[in-house]
């Protein structure tokens, strides 16, 4: 069945920087639209970035952009979000999801998502 699993999370000074990556399985993963998305405590889930199946479209949050960069793997069926310069308001839930098929451009809405890993900790101290 469809599998998204997070790597480990962290805590990290603010500045610092941080990589999480998310393994696909049960799915064509190439054939599909990836996200990141983060959970702040006590707020709702956000969107953070996503990447089309070839990596040509990508998109970014505001708070995110110049900071953080998604990228894919499609050979080892992982996508990755690298981030920079992190602040201690990135503290947060952070989710690899699944974009439901048939979309042309990369979605922002959570409930288009069908597919989510279980979430990893990033917290980042000030």
């Amino acid at each position: 069945q469809e599998q998204l699993v997070e790597s480990e999370g962290g805590s990290v000074q603010a500045g610092g920087s941080l990589t999480l990556s998310c393994a696909a399985s049960g799915f064509t993963f190439g054939a599909y639209k990836m996200g990141w998305f983060r959970q702040p405590p006590g707020k709702e889930r956000e969107f953070v970035a996503g990447i089309s199946q070839s990596s040509g479209q990508k998109s970014y949050a505001d708070s995110v952009k110049g900071r953080f960069t998604i990228s894919r793997d499609n050979a080892q069926n992982t996508v990755y979000l690298q981030m920079n310069s992190l602040k201690p308001e990135d503290t947060a839930v952070y989710y690899c999801a699944r974009l439901r098929s048939g979309f042309v451009a990369i979605r922002v809405t959570r409930e288009e998502y069908d597919y989510w890993g279980q979430g990893t900790q990033v917290t980042v101290a000030s």
